[in-house]
């Protein structure tokens, strides 16, 4: 996995609010159900993001990471 923080285009001093502000825009922009000409790729990016989002979301997980 690339770094998350890159993934979701933050540093690593980034808000919890922030994070969930990067994940939100990326999730509309990424969603399968918005890109229905490449619903198999924008699957895959949504994903990624939403694992990018679930390691830093939790914050027992961000700092183990």
């Amino acid at each position: 996995m690339t770094d998350p923080y890159k993934t979701l285009g933050l540093g690593r001093e980034a808000s919890a609010a922030e994070i969930k502000s990067a994940y939100r825009k990326l999730a509309k922009k990424h969603h399968p159900d918005v890109n229905p000409d490449d619903e198999e790729g924008a699957r895959a990016r949504f994903q990624f993001v939403s694992a990018a989002y679930e390691l830093l979301s939790d914050e027992r997980k961000r700092r183990e990471y």
